[in-house]
């Protein structure tokens, strides 16, 4: 990054795990079959991205708020958490990455709920 000064919500550690999450459910899913790209892989693609940005949108707001976009970052994980299952019995990804992204999920969802008890 440039000298440039960064914004606050990128300074977080859950933030960059979100962002790298997000990328590798981008990577992931360029695998899925072409007729999901309006299905599983853009619902993926979507509740992946979601975490990041309700993130990032949360941390300008009052606590209170903040905490609120936090809970919707955690309920876009437990989605991704649904989909890995899915794409699993459709055999769109091995049990291999469905259990490295699963150990993600369970990360993010800790880290998040820990940023959210530590606001009180």
């Amino acid at each position: 990054m440039s000298s440039l000064e960064r914004f606050n919500f990128e300074k977080l550690r859950v933030y960059q795990d979100a962002l790298d999450f997000s990328k590798q459910i981008y990577r992931i899913t360029k695998k899925f079959p072409k007729e999901e790209l309006f299905g599983l892989t853009s619902q993926f693609r979507r509740a992946a991205s979601s975490i990041p940005l309700n993130i990032a949108e949360g941390s300008g707001l009052t606590k209170t708020q903040f905490k609120d976009f936090l809970r919707r970052a955690r309920g876009s994980v437990y989605e991704c958490v649904t989909i890995l299952f899915l794409a699993l019995d459709n055999d769109y990804i091995s049990e291999e990455e469905q259990k490295k992204m699963y150990e993600n999920c369970q990360k993010l969802a800790k880290s998040i709920s820990a940023l959210i008890n530590s606001m009180k």
